[in-house]
């Protein structure tokens, strides 16, 4: 990943793709002692400072096109005062570039820019054809900034639920790599089996003595309630983060995922292609079917895939084709819920 300014990466909500920025965050501004103990101390050598630019666009999930401005210009406000203003500067886009060259004049390094769920103010407009346009203008003006700033750029880190090709606000960055199925990276969000066996051996077997059971137990109890996500041709099983640290914290195995939150887009999208959940369980496909621009998507599963409803259960190397399916028994039970929603909405 090193090799590339401009990275993309796609996972479905709650599966830590914010807690990767924050990492990714504290790295680049060389705060080593959060990662004491850990392998990158053999691997990093100098620990270089560089400026940060982190956003954080969560917040300006469900909002009007001046709202999302509005967000926009208060995490500028914040970095501004840090690196100063220019009352020149007058849009989003501007700004940025401007906290950009500032940034690097000033520390002598180039800027580090993260953005995190770059596509939450857009998700639940996909439909609304003139709130996507205005929105999409709005985004588009700030993101192009990043291109015309590439000199001042160490690296450049952008996540969402969606693909970045998706919504066509990332044309003017013609080499940003998208990783999201890309085997190197696979296990990058979300917990291995290898992780749980080992690092959550303690979490296991107290969870075990909490619900009468052995650790084997519980541990195949876990498996079948929050594994079973892969995102790549290659990639091991992931474990939910989310689900398996509130179960922990709860000490009860239960639906945390669904609970904390039914994606709106997701059910307007289903609404809107008729979906009938039943039929998108084991589905042999290609990759351009669940990977495809949402502006071109003529059914929901782009969305069900990259939302984590539905995942890669097995990859045929001679056919170069997929099976996808639902991935656990929590994710099983969800399904039933959002049955209940598009009945109750329709």
């Amino acid at each position: 990943m090193t090799k590339n300014k401009y990275v993309f990466l796609s996972r479905p909500r709650r599966f830590g793709k914010s807690l990767l920025t924050t990492t990714l965050d504290s790295y680049f501004k060389g705060d080593k002692e959060l990662f004491d103990g850990l392998k990158i101390m053999e691997l990093e050598k100098e620990w270089k400072q560089y400026p940060v630019l982190h956003f954080d666009l969560s917040g300006a999930r469900h909002l009007p096109v001046e709202q999302v401005k509005d967000e926009l210009n208060r995490q500028l406000d914040d970095l501004e005062t840090v690196y100063g203003s220019n009352p020149a500067e007058t849009s989003p886009g501007m700004r940025l570039a401007g906290l950009i060259k500032r940034s690097s004049q000033q520390t002598g390094a180039q800027a580090v820019v993260i953005i995190d769920e770059y596509d939450a103010p857009l998700l639940d407009v996909l439909h609304d054809t003139e709130r996507l346009e205005a929105v999409r203008e709005v985004m588009q003006e700030f993101y192009q900034r990043l291109k015309m700033c590439e000199a001042m750029i160490r690296f450049c880190f952008i996540t969402g639920i969606t693909k970045f090709s998706q919504l066509s606000i990332f044309s003017t960055i013609n080499n940003l790599t998208n990783i999201s199925m890309d085997d190197r990276y696979a296990a990058i969000c979300g917990i291995t089996e290898q992780e749980l066996a080992t690092d959550m051996a303690p979490d296991i077997a107290m969870l075990a003595q909490k619900q009468g059971c052995t650790p084997d137990e519980m541990h195949e109890k876990l498996k079948q309630m929050y594994d079973g996500y892969r995102f790549a041709k290659s990639s091991p099983e992931i474990y939910n983060p989310f689900s398996l640290l509130k179960c922990f914290n709860h000490k009860d195995i239960s639906n945390y995922w669904f609970d904390s939150g039914t994606p709106t887009f997701l059910i307007r999208q289903m609404q809107h292609f008729q979906t009938d959940i039943t039929a998108m369980d084991r589905i042999e496909t290609v990759a351009a079917a669940f990977d495809q621009p949402t502006e071109n998507m003529d059914d929901a599963l782009p969305l069900l895939y990259q939302s984590g409803y539905i995942t890669i259960k097995e990859y045929d190397r001679e056919t170069d084709s997929f099976v996808l399916a639902i991935p656990n028994k929590e994710v099983r039970e969800s399904w039933n819920e959002m049955k209940k929603e598009l009945i109750v909405n329709n």
